[in-house]
């Protein structure tokens, strides 16, 4: 009986036993080993990532023993060979290309494999081995060629996963829909110790180690994410492309001003860089460079979509009236930047060349105004685009324009999902509509959360362009085809204990030419399990969530 798809991706440990009979051509080593690896070191799964019209990125890491302090995963101190192969299918009897890389100790045992001289939008998959050890076979494609226009492209975004606060169920979820591109926008990862940052219900899981500072401790952190099995299910079953937000190095910092006075924030940061890079499937070009790191970039698939991939944290300027939520005249002073003026003309200039269907942002920080406050003074968050008035009606005008088709902007950062229509003119929310947000909501961050009636949200009342919102955990799957983006907001009724269910709470379209938000669904928990808040105690929640930890 073949072997399905599904069943091959899905049940990691059962793919690298039944692989590890497979008799491997013998190749060239790439450095110099001495004595056997004394178990499987394929502990952190596989990943692919960055996918253009001819290859993508491969990548691994060896780590026998993911939780040990030095951050070394209990890999002996010398590079170590690691074979892989590239096939057409999941079977590994079509391989189209196959090599050796080295897992050097210098980058904790990583391997990045770059490809190029691919087929366009084709599926692949591949696979390792170190000595007799064989890892989970993932799967990958291509992206169209880039004057192609494919007839539809499934892709899923998420954020915002706190291992403490809950069980990666959604990353599960989001795999079983088997999509063909994942973005990831941000805090992949939490830099807190144990019993420091707690869900309302509590935390069902701990941290290793203490607060992440040194290179060893960003090491040992990733290793223990990526030790989960849903997340490595995730990563196995298309191409990632990630960009960090703030956890990955320390809560709302701002280019190089940590949220609190640290000396050593500096070596903090580069510290965080290269063991972020070390751990996801980023190409060569995102090598870091001390405290600096090339990560805003593009992707294409064909004509029908430009991802335009921002990095909201490294050149920003620090966040107005010391953060929070304010009514901060910093906010509106043309000067600040939350991309920094060389990314924010890089973008402005991918506007006006652009010749895609859908040009989509994948970003941070919320993009839209939310004001929570009745009155006339502006109270919104000062971490946020709000806190950056100018810079986002500097981009808001240039895909204006540009005269962008469909220009959306995906958003992760604040722990539940959003849907809003963005403005030319904030100072009047009726105005004419450019653009849609999507915002999806953490996959764990602040633990189960609950539903929510739609059109409760107290804000919404003089936001009147905000126009879903829900506080459940789960992720947005997108189907974006030439004539339309669909949004599916998916959502699991609880994180604190493992396998919960998925479902869609709502969705909405967003049609060619027509920016703005089409409701056409809107499902409450199946089985009416799911509770409500009530408006004044939603207010209240809502605003601390979003200002102590976003």
């Amino acid at each position: 009986m073949a072997l399905s798809r599904r069943t091959l991706l899905l049940s990691g440990a059962a793919v690298g036993a039944a692989t590890a009979a497979t008799t491997w051509p013998l190749a060239a080593s790439a450095a110099p080993y001495r004595g056997p690896l004394r178990s499987d070191p394929f502990t952190l799964g596989v990943a692919s990532g960055d996918p253009d019209a001819d290859g993508f990125v491969l990548w691994t890491r060896l780590a026998p023993v993911p939780l040990a302090e030095d951050g070394l995963g209990g890999m002996p101190s010398r590079d170590v060979p690691v074979h892989w192969e590239v096939a057409a299918d999941a079977r590994f009897r079509k391989i189209v290309r196959r090599g050796v890389a080295a897992a050097r100790v210098s980058a904790a045992h990583t391997v990045h494999v770059e490809l190029n001289g691919l087929l366009p939008a084709r599926e692949y998959f591949y696979r390792f081995k170190a000595e007799k050890y064989v890892s989970p076979v993932g799967r990958t494609r291509t992206a169209p060629s880039r004057w192609a226009f494919p007839k539809a492209l499934a892709m899923s975004f998420v954020s915002c996963s706190q291992y403490e606060h809950g069980y990666f169920t959604a990353y599960r979820r989001m795999a079983e829909d088997q999509p063909d591109l994942v973005l990831h926008l941000g805090d992949y990862q939490y830099e807190y110790a144990p019993h420091t940052y707690n869900a309302p219900t509590g935390n069902p899981r701990d941290h290793a180690g203490p607060e992440t500072v040194t290179l060893a401790n960003y090491r040992q952190r990733h290793a223990q994410y990526k030790s989960d099995p849903d997340l490595q299910a995730a990563h196995a079953v298309a191409p990632w492309a990630v960009v960090f937000d703030d956890h990955e190095v320390e809560n709302n910092w701002a280019d190089e001003v940590p949220e609190q006075p640290d000396p050593h924030f500096l070596a903090r940061r580069a510290a965080a860089f290269q063991a972020y890079y070390e751990n996801m499937p980023l190409r060569r070009t995102s090598v870091p460079r001390g405290i600096d790191m090339q990560l805003y970039r593009r992707l294409h698939w064909g004509r029908l979509a430009t991802f335009h991939m921002l990095d909201t944290r490294q050149f920003r300027d620090d966040q107005g009236c010391d953060d929070g939520y304010k009514d901060c005249p910093a906010a509106a002073d043309p000067a600040r930047s939350i991309t920094g003026a060389q990314q924010e003309a890089w973008l402005i200039d991918g506007f006006h060349r652009s010749s895609a269907r859908w040009d989509v942002l994948g970003q941070q920080v919320f993009f839209g105004q939310r004001d929570n406050n009745s009155g006339p003074a502006k109270v919104v968050s000062m971490d946020s685009w709000d806190g950056y008035a100018a810079s986002r009606d500097r981009i808001t005008r240039g895909w204006v324009d540009a005269g962008v088709r469909n220009p959306v902007v995906l958003t992760g950062d604040v722990h539940a999902h959003w849907a809003d229509e963005l403005k030319l003119d904030w100072a009047d929310p009726t105005s004419r509509t450019v653009g849609t947000e999507l915002v999806c909501s953490s996959i764990t961050s602040t633990g189960d959360g609950a539903d929510v009636v739609p059109g409760t949200h107290p804000w919404a009342a003089w936001n009147p362009h905000l126009r879903f919102y829900n506080n459940q955990r789960g992720y947005v799957r997108t189907t974006i085809t030439p004539d339309s983006l669909t949004a599916d907001f998916r959502v699991v009724p609880y994180v604190s204990r493992p396998d919960a269910p998925a479902h869609t709470r709502a969705s909405f379209v967003i049609e060619d030419r027509v920016p703005g938000l089409h409701q056409i669904a809107d499902d409450p928990t199946p089985g009416g399990t799911a509770s409500a808040l009530r408006t004044g105690d939603l207010g209240a929640a809502t605003v601390r969530q979003e200002t102590e930890r976003p």
